[in-house]
């Protein structure tokens, strides 16, 4: 059954830049909108409802994580996570040094907190390029660690490409040199197995709205006898890491999704996995040799095809195709018309850069919409051609 948000809609290629919400969460949550009103922190019957709303929607979480509850730390956002980790860590562990790796196709909501380190409290950071497909190498990350480091962020999945890091590979780097180490892990969590015992990581940020979730709710994985320093300082709400007056039904809702991400997990990437690869075979045989694959062959997200076509703009493409709902890189930098910073920093020229397509697929997805969207796309990529040609 089509999503109620996508009846009579243009096909939604981008679930990578959000998700619609599941009408399983919507009804989850709305009791604590429409009923169960009372303070958590209360300690009368009315809190009572809420309090144990929050303890189970924290254990849904963990159970995703394979964490324990008291680990799960809820935010309004990964972009919220990724600066509690990041600017938490850095600053709690100052007197270890001053040194913060990452990468230079980290999202914005890393990168700039890290430059904020840098303008405001003096820390040192290095960034990591990457290879053609948008991955580092383990090998120069463990020679950038020097005796003043003491964080290194690293996405676990690039929200345009879908490649994914070795994160296991370089926590155990990090672990080896007492260096604390933070995966974004907001375009993984519920497309691919994502396990903190295997993974080996002390803080993982994952984002609500990336998981049929509302906008407004995220949460941050902290690893036990971790301290980080507060963004917000308050009451002491979610162990006195993150003040506020807890957002009840988003926390719900949040469990819920993890709830469903873990139960279709398995059945959801195979199935993601198949029309994503359809996809790339009908424009590849659509448009013969003009489409080039940007980012991993095979460890990339499963719902996630980011594809240059030569002689075109990915954004003239998309504009001439009103029936597909999809972007040219990441949602955050919709609207810019340099090249994206990710395919740039892979090496990729402009030209390519900027004929690039990030088609993303999800819950929702299904053939036909596969098979019709690849058959637009082509079809305004020849109309382009055919006016650059005349």
């Amino acid at each position: 059954m089509a999503h109620p948000g996508l009846k009579d809609g243009p096909i939604y290629l981008d679930y990578n830049a959000t998700t619609p919400v599941d009408p399983g969460v919507v009804d989850a949550m709305l009791p604590y909108l429409s009923t169960y009103f009372g303070n958590p922190s209360s300690a009368h019957a009315y809190a009572q409802v809420t309090r144990m709303a929050m303890a189970t929607a924290r254990e849904q979480v963990a159970q995703l994580l394979g964490c324990i509850p008291e680990e799960i730390v809820f935010t309004s956002c990964g972009s919220e996570s990724n600066a509690l980790a990041i600017r938490g860590a850095a600053l709690a562990n100052r007197f270890h040094g001053n040194h913060i790796i990452t990468q230079v196709s980290e999202h914005p909501a890393v990168i700039n907190v890290c430059k904020s380190l840098a303008r405001l409290h003096g820390f040192r950071i290095t960034y990591l390029p990457v290879d053609k497909y948008g991955r580092i190498d383990p090998v120069e990350l463990e020679a950038a660690i020097d005796e003043q480091t003491t964080l290194i962020s690293i996405m676990y999945a690039n929200n345009e490409t879908g490649t994914m890091q070795p994160i296991a590979e370089l926590a155990d780097i990090a672990r080896r040199h007492r260096v604390l180490l933070h995966t974004d892990a907001s375009q993984a969590v519920g497309k691919v197995p994502v396990d903190i015992q295997s993974l080996g990581v002390d803080f993982l940020t994952l984002t609500g709205h990336k998981l049929y979730a509302p906008k407004g709710i995220g949460a941050l994985y902290v690893r036990r006898g971790l301290q980080i320093e507060p963004l917000l300082y308050g009451g002491g709400q979610e162990s006195g890491v993150r003040a506020g007056t807890e957002n009840v039904a988003f926390m719900v809702a949040l469990g819920t999704a993890a709830t469903q991400a873990r139960e279709k997990l398995t059945s959801s990437k195979a199935r993601l996995q198949q029309l994503r690869d359809r996809l790339q075979q009908q424009l590849e045989q659509r448009l013969p040799h003009a489409t080039h694959l940007n980012g991993h062959p095979t460890d990339r997200l499963p719902n996630t095809l980011n594809i240059s076509i030569d002689g075109v703009l990915g954004e003239a493409v998309l504009e001439a195709t009103p029936g597909v709902a999809s972007s040219t890189g990441s949602a955050c930098h919709e609207g810019n018309t340099e090249p994206s910073a990710v395919l740039t920093a892979m090496g990729l020229s402009r030209e390519r850069a900027l004929g690039a397509l990030r088609l993303t697929l999800g819950r929702w997805t299904t053939e036909k919409e596969v098979d019709a969207a690849a058959g637009q796309l082509a079809q305004s990529v020849q109309v382009l051609w055919s006016r650059r040609d005349s």
